[in-house]
C-alpha cells in the first residue's frame, strides 16, 4: 500500500529552487556571450558562414 512521503522542509525546497533557478541563469549568460561574439565577429568556437553585404562594398 502507498504512504505518504514526509514533507519537505521550507529551506531545503528553497535550496533546490536557487541551484535550479541559477542553472538557467548560467545558461543564459552563455547564450547571450555567445550571440555578442558572433555580432562582433570574434567567435571562435561556433562554426557559420559569413554573408557579405552589398552596403560594405560600396
Amino acid at each position: 500500500m502507498a504512504v505518504p512521503k514526509k514533507r519537505t522542509s521550507t529551506s531545503k525546497k528553497r535550496i533546490r529552487k536557487n541551484i535550479w533557478k541559477k542553472k538557467g541563469y548560467w545558461t543564459a549568460l552563455k547564450a547571450f556571450s555567445l550571440g555578442e561574439s558572433l555580432s562582433t565577429g570574434n567567435s571562435k568556437s561556433f562554426l557559420y558562414s559569413k554573408q557579405i553585404s552589398n552596403k560594405s562594398l560600396e
